[in-house]
């Protein structure tokens, strides 16, 4: 087989994964936006972390918790408050699930959702959408350890 070939093969061996996640996300867009016809107003507006225009792609985990966040100069936060700081390699999502640097937030506030590490450092931070911070969400881990969460509907339950 000659050289160029070869390459040309390793090439669209490479890219064939791309193509068809690209395809599955159009695909799939369609699809929400012709079912997104259908449904009623209200049983959107119980879902926060649905595939689709109104929401993620890829869903909030149920183990974050709820807070409001100002950034300071890396690594330094406020969260509700009081002094944090990022862990090393913490990733940020927008409102679009893309990464964003903490550099690019300095002085915002935001109201998001969070994991924290074991030392105690921000680790994963979702800056939520305006339908998504309407949602009920525990902000301590007592409040998480106590509320039930129903996953078919995406929300949770106070008891």
């Amino acid at each position: 087989m000659p050289r160029c070939l070869k390459s040309v093969t390793a090439a669209l061996a490479l890219i064939a994964p791309a193509l068809a996640f690209s395809q599955s996300a159009v695909l799939g867009a369609s699809a929400s936006a012709s079912s997104s016809t259908t449904s009623t107003p209200d049983s959107k507006a119980t879902l926060s972390n649905s595939t689709g225009p109104a929401g993620r792609a890829i869903p909030i985990p149920v183990q974050t918790l709820r807070g409001e966040i100002t950034f300071g100069l890396p690594p330094e936060v406020k969260l509700n408050g009081s002094a944090a700081r990022l862990a090393p390699g913490a990733r940020i999502r927008n409102e679009h699930n893309l990464l964003t640097l903490s550099g690019n937030l300095i002085g915002q506030t935001y109201k998001v959702n969070y994991t924290i590490d074991t030392y105690g450092l921000l680790m994963n931070v979702w800056l939520l959408t305006a339908d998504e911070a309407k949602q009920l969400w525990p902000t301590t881990a007592k409040e998480a350890a106590t509320w039930t969460y129903d996953p078919v509907s995406h929300i949770w339950v106070k008891p």
